[in-house]
């Protein structure tokens, strides 16, 4: 199945601990590259989370994001710093003793001097947390696979559109070539006629001239070698079951090299205009097949 690389994708799930929502979006890019924006507290679990992207996505810039709320009490601790409170009663008898006055002060009162217990709140244990954050991530990576899917096959029916307009151009192409050496034929008669005026022309003379020519102006090969590629990309689209976009690519570059090759060799108006046509058709090509996975 062909796939684009653009596409998105979310999930959420809760349960009595945590409420947890997930999205996945993905734009264009030449290898996979992974953004997770998600609390520090699930940390922990962004290698899982990798490597379960990497089972649906081998290319493409993906964002994923994630909110995550934890519905449990956190637990508090009291800590006493011992110490503070010893320094603050010694300090205190110093004041009692120096100014001669009563030691009224209780524990609660040397408790409330600032510093001697602290609030704290111990971190929960996050392990249970994984396995819903990872079965969200999958809904919302399988939604996501859909839309690129469904993408793809939009792709698809653009790309085999632009191949058969290039198909067409290339047989346009393959029949001028005995036209281009007709024609070349009747230059070269009609040339040597001229410097030779009333004198008899060896037709052995312009047979081997026009052979030349001919030999030096065929470029059966990259018409052969086009038609090749033309089907090996048919082939790859129709049966994609695997990112493919590379391969593709690598045949539009030696689709383009060809038709450049086959222009050069002809040398004739109505045939480098006919490869300015597909090169346009190549790029189009090009164009979209960036969009492929």
């Amino acid at each position: 199945m062909l796939r684009s690389m653009t596409g998105f994708g979310a999930g959420k799930a809760e349960d009595e601990n945590y409420h947890l929502s997930v999205e996945v979006k993905a734009v264009n890019q030449r290898f996979l590259d992974v953004d997770i924006r998600m609390p520090r507290v699930l940390d922990a679990f962004a290698e899982a989370m990798q490597e379960k992207i990497r089972e649906y996505a081998a290319r493409g810039k993906l964002t994923v994001s994630v909110r995550f709320i934890d519905k449990r009490e956190l637990r508090k601790e009291i800590k006493v710093d011992k110490g503070l409170a010893q320094m603050y009663h010694a300090a205190l008898n110093e004041i009692s003793d120096t100014l001669r006055l009563a030691r009224p002060f209780t524990v609660a009162e040397i408790a409330a001097y600032p510093g001697v217990l602290t609030t704290i709140e111990t971190e929960s244990d996050m392990s249970d947390a994984k396995q819903l954050l990872i079965q969200v991530l999958e809904g919302a990576l399988q939604q996501f696979v859909t839309m690129r899917e469904a993408e793809g096959n939009n792709l698809k029916d653009d790309l085999f559109m632009h191949l058969k307009i290039l198909e067409g151009y290339a047989e346009k192409i393959a029949e001028l070539g005995p036209e281009i050496v007709e024609c070349y034929r009747e230059r070269l008669q009609k040339t040597l006629a001229e410097l030779l005026e009333a004198k008899e022309i060896d037709p052995a003379r312009v047979i081997q001239e026009v052979a030349i020519y001919a030999d030096k102006v065929n470029y059966t090969e990259e018409i052969v070698r086009l038609r090749s590629h033309f089907e090996q990309f048919r082939r790859i689209l129709a049966e994609a079951s695997e990112p493919v976009g590379r391969k593709l690519d690598f045949l539009i570059q030696e689709m383009n090299r060809e038709v450049n090759t086959a222009a050069s060799k002809a040398n004739n108006t109505q045939a480098i205009q006919t490869a300015v046509e597909m090169k346009s058709e190549i790029e189009k090509l090009r164009e979209q097949i960036q969009n492929i996975e």
